[in-house]
Formats: C-alpha cells, sequence, structure tokens
C-alpha cells in the first residue's frame, strides 16, 4: 500500500477565552494572534517531517487553506516547490490547491507543470472543492462551483496535455486566448490525478474519468458509499473495474510504542476536529450554493428528516468527539504497531479495500518530535504489513474533452 503522511501545518497557539469567543477560527480570526517567530518554527518543522518521510519512505501530502489556525499553508505553490526541490525520491500529492477560488486555472496548471519539472517528475495532482470558508477568504462565488470545479479541471488537463504551441480556450467560466507553458510537465501525458469527494455523484464522475478518489475523515460507511458509485459508474460507462490504486482513505493516526502511548499523542490530534473546525454559520450552513439543495434544506430544520443523516455535512457531527469515538468511527488510528495494522485493516474490509492509506499524523498540540516518531514508527512497523494495491486494468482515462 501506497502511504502518505499529512500535515496542515496548524497554528494552536491562540489563547483558549479567544478561540471560545470568536465565531470563526476560519477566515475572520485576526492574525495579530499569529507570531511570525512561531509561525517560522512549525514551518521549519513541518518542512523538516517531510525530508524525514523521503528519507524512510513515506510520500506526502502538500496541502492548502487560508485565513486560519486550521493551517500556516496558504501559499501552497510555495511549498510544493520547496518539497519538490528538498525531497529526492518519494511522490509529492497536492491536495491541493483551490481550484474553485483561484481565478485562472491556466497558472495553475503552469505552476503545477514547474513543480513536476522540479521534482523529475514526482507530482501528483489532487483537486478539492474547496472548504465553506475558503470561498469567504477567496472571494468566491459559491454559486455554480461544481459546475465549476469541473470546467477549471479539464481545461489544466488540456493545459497539460499540449505541446503543439498556443491554444485558446472559450468556455463558460474561463476564456483564454493563448496558452501555452513552459515548462511543459515531467511526466507525460500529465502527472496523477486526484479529487478528495464523499459525494457520491461526484464519485462516479471521478471513475468515469479515472481519478483516485480520496476520501478525508469520513469513515468507512461514506467511503464505501463513494466508492461503489465511483465502480459502478465505471461499469456502466463500459470501463474496466478499477484496481484498489485508484481508491485512498485518510485518517488522523499515531503509532507509538505502547497503545497508551498512541492513544495519549493520537488524542492531541483531535484538536483538528474539536477546535480547528469552529466555523460561523454563514461560512457554512447558510452559504448559498455551497451545498446540493436536498442538503441545504435540511440546515434550515430544527431536526433532521427522519432517514436523513447519511447527509449531514463533514464536520457538522465531529466537534467534540473523544478519541474512543474517533476510532470507532475509523477517523482515528490509534494505539502500538500492531493495534493500528488492526484498525487499518478493519477500515479496508469495510470500504472494499483500498491503495493509498493518508495519515495525519501532526496536528493541534502534537510536536515534532512525536511527530517524527510516529513517522518512523509507521513507516518500519506498519505500512511494510499493508497489502500491496491492485493496479488499475488500463491507463486512468482524464480526457479534457
Amino acid at each position: 500500500m501506497r502511504a502518505w503522511y499529512h500535515c496542515e501545518n496548524v497554528y494552536p497557539f491562540v489563547p483558549q477565552e479567544v478561540l471560545d469567543a470568536a465565531p470563526s477560527v476560519r477566515a475572520s480570526l485576526p492574525n495579530k494572534y499569529c507570531d511570525p517567530k512561531i509561525a517560522a518554527d512549525l514551518f521549519e518543522e513541518c518542512l523538516d517531517e517531510h525530508l524525514l518521510c523521503d528519507d524512510v519512505g513515506v510520500n506526502i501530502v502538500s496541502i492548502e487553506h487560508h485565513s486560519g489556525i486550521n493551517s500556516l499553508y496558504g501559499a501552497s505553490p510555495m511549498v510544493l516547490g520547496i518539497m519538490a526541490r528538498q525531497t529526492k525520491k518519494v511522490r509529492i500529492l497536492s491536495l491541493g490547491t483551490l481550484i474553485t477560488v483561484r481565478p485562472d486555472p491556466v497558472r495553475v496548471a503552469e505552476e503545477y507543470a514547474t513543480a513536476d519539472v522540479i521534482s523529475r517528475g514526482r507530482l501528483e495532482i489532487g483537486f478539492v472543492k474547496s472548504g465553506d470558508s475558503e470561498m469567504v477568504s477567496g472571494n468566491a462565488n459559491p454559486v455554480g462551483y461544481v459546475d465549476r470545479f469541473w470546467k477549471a479541471i479539464d481545461l489544466i488537463t488540456k493545459t497539460l496535455t499540449s505541446h503543439d504551441g498556443p491554444f485558446s480556450w472559450e468556455g463558460k467560466y474561463y476564456t483564454h486566448r493563448h496558452v501555452n507553458i513552459w515548462p511543459p510537465v515531467w511526466q507525460r501525458p500529465h502527472p496523477p490525478m486526484w479529487a478528495a469527494t464523499g459525494d457520491p455523484e461526484t464519485s462516479a464522475e471521478l471513475g468515469r474519468r479515472g481519478f483516485v478518489n480520496a476520501l478525508v475523515l469520513r469513515g468507512p460507511e461514506a467511503s464505501k458509499r463513494a466508492f461503489d458509485a465511483y465502480r459502478s459508474a465505471r461499469r456502466e460507462a463500459g470501463l474496466p473495474e478499477p484496481g484498489t490504486d485508484r481508491f485512498a482513505y485518510a485518517a488522523l493516526a499515531c503509532v507509538g510504542d505502547s497503545d497508551e502511548e498512541g492513544l495519549r499523542v493520537g488524542s492531541k490530534l483531535l484538536w483538528f476536529l474539536n477546535t480547528s473546525l469552529k466555523q460561523a454559520p454563514q461560512m457554512s450552513k447558510f452559504l448559498p450554493g455551497r451545498l446540493p439543495p436536498e442538503v441545504q434544506a435540511q440546515n434550515y430544520r430544527s431536526a433532521p428528516r427522519p432517514g436523513a443523516a447519511a447527509n449531514i455535512r463533514p464536520g457538522q457531527s465531529l466537534i467534540g468527539i473523544t478519541a474512543e469515538e474517533a476510532i470507532a468511527r475509523g477517523i482515528l488510528c490509534a494505539g502500538n504497531p500492531d493495534t493500528v495494522y488492526r484498525q487499518i485493516m478493519d477500515i479496508y474490509d469495510k470500504v472494499g479495500g483500498f491503495g493509498n492509506f493518508i495519515f495525519i499524523g501532526r496536528s493541534g498540540f502534537v510536536d515534532h518530535k512525536e511527530a517524527e516518531k510516529n513517522i518512523r514508527l509507521m513507516a518500519r512497523e506498519v505500512i511494510p504489513r499493508l497489502p500491496k494495491p491492485t493496479a488499475t486494468a488500463e491507463p486512468a482515462r482524464q480526457a479534457a474533452e
């Protein structure tokens, strides 16, 4: 199984009374609470953890968030470029530049091509629709963002695969009279493509396109629903059955020498859920156009419609979760190496298999030494025991048409 280390470089050092009083810790918390000296130390530590991953053979995830304590990685292309240059062996997954917020997909494609060349072909491109507060901080229109998401991907794909001179693009959302990026991508026709989503309809489209479908903190039930939609869409389109290499599962994870140590340090990771998910209603449940109508309607109910629990937005039911609850829900794996292996394999069996495991190994008040120990133990004691991914029968079909 391919393993990926995910660190969002969070900033937890804000007084608790400030966090309690703030309606949102994303997008609207003043940056006077962020000390640049502390931020510099955090950047250094997290980038060093990526170098350790390169040493022990764990792939790395580059992410992007904006204007909040949940991540200092706001300048994603810059961080991606640093990883591409400083690491030498492992794959780098950008999960990813927020294409529904960025106004120019061609510029995004140019940044990806540059990173792919700097890394000499180790880049993997992941697309995300962006979180609610990202729309606010990015001054983006949430209405029609799903359609805009696919159109941006089409333009990026066309840009990365065109090598015979300038082309023009006239579309609903984007118009470019002259597209001709230098340098072109190292990998041909382009780096492998991913998307993070748990929406079955979106997963079905990923299946038709051959993207890797990543589920982040969704748990086995939602992941299986998405993976099943992916498989069904491929069958209906007459495409070969996908291997496990087309599926990725992401969870908080901590390996310790003992169950007690793993659970103690792993519990610190829950800061990501218990603190950093806090958003004001106007940036989440009441943001117009952000959710499908059948989901949006539930936000105006005093209680969910019977049988509608499956449609609760990710994050709504996670604030306040305990470590034991998180483990039971398959969004935290924590303990000694044997325990963590069993927890991962239990999830693996429930969802029908996956070839990529993304472990979120640092968040909240997990310190640098704890994160590095987690990486080493995961690489040495857990990952080698996980099933090898099975390959999809044909190259991913990712055309821009």
